[in-house]
This record gives structure tokens, sequence and C-alpha cells, in this order.
């Protein structure tokens, strides 16, 4: 690359390489410009909803420039002739997706998620066409929806405007070379501060960003969902700031998730019964949420958050069992793994086993699934994604249950109301509740007028008074799930009925020596995180007519209240209960057998064992 003056002298190439750094931006400027006003416009203007306090990503500007810069230098490895017409589909791509990803905001209050591409994708022509008719309209324009349409008008006139510019001056730069005018040297020279200005900024701002490129790079180098929703609950998770970053996720979340249904397509090829007796016609499972099990009257709580089944174990109609853990404090974890003939510490993964609801299908039973929490919707995080992705799988639902409801409700007892209206025939039933429980936030778990402890209930002077706030919450949110757990079995009083109460996992909640609330994810896990988020509430009813029947069912229950158990190996017991017989049922795991396994390392989180944990405190 040289450049002659009229004196036939040559640019010295010491300037021609500091004008280097610059160069990416000087070839590609209008690009560069607009393709950085887009991208800050929506790192300004999406921010999480519902979120108090909630701001932008503080390092948009920075990483912006971090990646637009190498974006361009991309764009120079492009032949000249043929850069702007690339330049031009690379912009048109960038402006789709952040429409479409701005669309979303306005239009659902989210941002692009891996549910919202799920969705798209499974949405059929009259769909689609129903889908614009209701929110496709000329008031997006009046949104910040708006703003991006600003920005891409703006390019295009600048575009044009340098074009015609660029056509005038290539006219006179012939004219000039005619006459044999010089001027290159001093062009040069006029761009060396913005050389120098374009490698400044490019160095600082990659120590800046580096951690969250290197965030991104693990975040996207997982082979399962699971991976990859456990990688963001670290603190340093990836911030995923730009719309084309979120749907590259989402595709890849999708690509994941896809992988693991096929994996249990293939499994459920091996489901075989033998025989079943339907030893108990209904069996109902009720799934909580976020349960600390020392908020219970059960274990000893002395607050009154659940009397009635504190009375009902009174009459020993319902079993305590005393020393049971999830095997994770995730709920995508601990669904994939307790709906799974899989193991913890067998080898393969959770998907390479079959589901028990479809074994109890093909033994003859209906299986409903009654949830007030994995339904897909476009505003899902990540995490309901991991947990729902199969069971809201068009296909395996299909196969998996015979019911399940069509919407979600504010509060649990919702699902009673859907349950009361579901229609019976004479099969045995399997139920399964899955309740929102203590689902973060406990304030929204129940409704206001079901108010009963305040702050000035707690005698605890280590609390302020929003943390006793927060704590009686949490006590209400018990006291409502109480009401909800004893209408399920209330139902069931005249039937021969067995039914399971077992909460996903535990988390904090407020307990001396460590006063917080939520979950901690921590990588190391001592006793004291596993009392707090994994040891859990576990207890079996059984109805007057099932211990009338079946005596010898109450009595294993009775008998087994001590052992050792995680709930992974749930499965077993629930075959048990039902009288099927397959080779899938493994009664070492079964939890009722006398051939149970009280040795079996509880590892939690697939790592630690909860049995040497418990041990060594």
């Amino acid at each position: 690359m040289q450049s002659n003056t009229g004196t036939g002298q040559q640019t010295p190439l010491w300037e021609r390489l500091l004008e280097v750094p610059f160069r990416p931006i000087r070839e590609n400027l209008v690009f560069f410009v607009c393709m950085f006003a887009l991208g800050y416009l929506c790192t300004q203007l999406q921010i999480t909803l519902h979120l108090a306090g909630a701001k932008p990503y503080e390092l948009s500007a920075p990483e912006l420039y971090f990646d637009l810069y190498v974006l361009c230098c991309l764009l120079l490895l492009v032949p000249q002739k043929v850069r702007p017409y690339v330049r031009w589909v690379v912009a048109l791509v960038l402006y789709a997706i952040a429409l479409v990803d701005m669309f979303c905001y306005v239009r659902f209050e989210s941002t692009l998620t891996p549910t919202m591409l799920m969705l798209a994708l499974e949405t059929d022509g009259r769909e689609t066409s129903e889908f614009f008719r209701s929110y496709v309209g000329w008031d997006l324009l009046f949104t910040k929806f708006g703003w991006l349409l600003l920005v891409m008008a703006a390019h295009l006139g600048w575009a044009a405007s340098r074009a015609s510019r660029a056509s005038r001056a290539s006219r006179a730069s012939m004219a000039s070379m005619a006459s044999g005018a010089s001027g290159a040297s001093r062009v040069s020279m006029a761009h060396w501060p913005y050389a120098i200005l374009a490698a400044g900024l490019l160095a600082v701002c990659a120590v800046v960003v580096w951690p969250n490129k290197t965030a991104m790079w693990r975040l996207f180098s997982h082979d399962t969902i699971g991976q990859v929703e456990h990688d963001l609950t670290r603190k340093d998770c990836a911030n995923l700031y730009l719309p084309v970053y979120r749907l590259a996720f989402s595709l890849y979340a999708n690509h994941l998730a896809a992988r693991q249904v096929s994996q249990l397509d293939v499994a459920r090829q091996h489901i075989v019964v033998d025989s079943c007796s339907h030893l108990t016609p209904n069996i109902v499972l009720i799934i909580g949420e976020s349960y600390n099990r020392y908020h219970s009257q059960l274990y000893g709580y002395d607050m009154p958050t659940t009397p009635r089944q504190l009375e009902r174990a009174k009459d020993s109609s319902l079993v305590v069992f005393t020393d049971v853990v999830a095997p994770w404090n995730l709920t995508s974890y601990v669904f994939k793994h307790f709906l799974s003939l899989h193991a913890v510490g067998d080898a393969g993964e959770w998907c390479d086993a079959p589901l028990f609801p479809e074994v109890f299908r093909k033994a003859g039973y209906r299986v409903a699934f009654l949830t007030n929490q994995f339904m897909s919707k476009p505003t899902e995080k990540v995490y309901d994604f991991s947990g729902g992705f199969f069971l809201n799988n068009p296909k395996l639902s299909s196969q998996l249950f015979d019911e399940r409801n069509p919407q979600l409700f504010t509060y649990d007892e919702g699902l009673l109301s859907y349950y009361d209206q579901m229609t019976r025939d004479d099969r045995p039933a399997l139920t399964i509740f899955h309740l929102m429980g203590q689902h973060l936030d406990y304030y929204a778990r129940y409704p206001k007028n079901r108010r009963h402890f305040k702050p000035a209930d707690y005698h605890r002077p280590d609390l302020s008074q929003k943390r006793l706030g927060v704590l009686a919450d949490y006590d209400n949110s018990l006291l409502y799930n109480d009401s909800v757990v004893n209408e399920v079995l209330r139902r069931y009083e005249q039937q021969d009925a067995v039914v399971i109460y077992m909460p996903d996992h535990a988390e904090e909640a407020h307990n001396p020596p460590r006063p917080m609330y939520g979950r901690l994810h921590s990588v190391q896990i001592d006793y004291r995180l596993a009392r707090e988020e994994f040891e859990i509430p576990f207890w079996i009813w059984c109805s007057p007519l099932n211990r009338e029947r079946h005596p010898h069912i109450y009595e294993a229950v009775r008998a087994a209240r001590q052992r050792p158990f995680m709930t992974d190996n749930l499965p077993h017991l629930l075959l048990r209960l039902a009288g099927i017989h397959s080779p899938l049922y493994r009664p070492q795991y079964d939890l009722l057998s006398t051939q149970f396994d009280s040795l079996r390392p509880r590892l939690l989180k697939n790592q630690k064992d909860y049995n040497k944990l418990k041990v060594e405190r």
C-alpha cells in the first residue's frame, strides 16, 4: 500500500503502520457508528422489568466498542469489491434481530428467550396470522421499537449521502491525479490521532470486558441444558447484553434441549411392564417448592405454619420421614432426576432412562400433571425452560400424561379448582400436583386476606424490620400451602389412596447462624448448606380405606420413616405402590422395600455424599 506524492516520494512505512489501528473503523465508519448506536440503544432501553433498582449493563459501551471493532476487522478480510454488500447483509441481520428482540420486550415484557424461540418454531401458519393481527400495529412506531427504526433510517440516509460524496470525490481524485496534485501523505498524517485513540480504547476495553467474554465462552461450551442453567447461577455468569447474543443463546439452548428429548425418545423404547396389580388405585404426588423443613411444625418449628398437617400426623395417618434430601437445589435438576428411572450415580444421563409417568400409563394408570409452574410462556426464564422443556414438548407430553391444565393460576388453590372439573374414568389414577409453594417472591404466594404472621410476631433482634417482613411472608406462604395440601387430602379421604408430599428442594429462610433467604448455589457444599438447601420435608399419607384394605402398605411406610432417602429414587417407591412389575424396578432404591440400600451414597449435586457430611458435621 503506497502513496506517491507529486515529488515521487512514498509515505514512510512507519506512518502507514501507525494508521493501521484506525483502518477498521475508517473503512466501515457508517456501519460502525450506526451499529454502535443500535446496540447501545438496546442496552439502555431494555432493562430487566419488575426488578427494583434494575440498571443497564454497566459495561455496555466498552464491550460494544470491542465487539464492533473485531467485527470491522473481519470485514476487512472480505475483498473490497464485495465488502459493501457483505456489510449491508450483516447490518440488516443485526437490525432484524434487534427489532424482533425489542418487539418481544414491548409486547411481552421480555427479551428473546429460549422458550420464546421454541414457541415461535412450533407456531403454524394460522397461528402466525392471528399473532400478527393481534400484536403488530401502527402503535408500535410510538414505542421503544420506533427508536430502532429511527436508527435504521438514519443509517440509510447517511450511507446514501456518503455514497454520493464518494462518487464526487472519486471524480475529483481522478482529475487531481491527472494534474499531478499530491496530498496523500497529509491525509495519512491526519489519521494519526484517531489511530492512537482507537488502539488505546481497544486495549482498555479488551481488559475490561475479557471476564464477560470468558464467561460467554464457558456458557456456550456445555453439553446439556442443565449445565447451562447451573452456569447461569454463578456470580460471574455471562451477560448476554445484545439481541444477537440472546438469539444465539436461544438457538443453543433449544439445540441442547432437542438432543435430550431425542435421548428420552430412545429410552422410552425400553419400557417393559410385565404385569400390574393396581395395588393402590389412587396415587397422588404433591410437589412443593423451596420448602425449608425447619419452618414446619412437623419438624419442630415453634410457629403454627402447618397446623392441618400436624393434626393428621397426630392421628398417625400422616407419616413424617426424618432423613430425606433432594439431589439438587435447582428445580429443573430435581424434576429431571425424580421423574427418571435413572439414579444419581448411574452411568449416563437422566434422559437415558424412561420417565415413570409413561411407565404408569403403560401399566393402565390415568396420569394427570397439574402444574402451576412448568408451562411454556414467552417471558419464561432459562431455569423454567430447563426444567420444563421436555414436559412441554408436545409429543413427549402426550406420551407422558392423559391430562394437563392449560393455564397457570395466581395461587395454588387454582389447581384444585381445575382438578374438580377434570373428566374422570374408571381407570386407576396417578395425579401429580406441582405447586408454586414458597417460590420467590414469598409475598406473592398467598392471598393478602390470608396473611397471619407479622414482623412483630418474631423475637429476632438479629434481623432488620425488612428481613422480618420477608420471614413473615415466608411463613405465611407455608401456612397457605398447608391449607392447599390439606384440601388435596380431603378430596381423597373417601377413596383408596396414598398421597406423598415432597418439595423439589429447600432454601435458606433466615435460620441462624447465617440469616439469609434464597439459595447460595455454592460450589462448595458443607453441612450447613446441605441442612438449609437440601434437607426437605417428606411425608406419606394413607387414606382410611387404604389402611383398611392394604395394612401392609401402611406398616411398610411406618417402618421406613427413619430410613435415609434421596428423592431421585422416588420412581421405585411409586412402582411398588402401584404393584407394577417391571425390569425397570430396583428394590434397593425402593424406600418401602426390605431390600432398600440404607448405605447408598446420597450425592448432592452429584459430588458430595450427604451421609458423610452428616457424620463429619
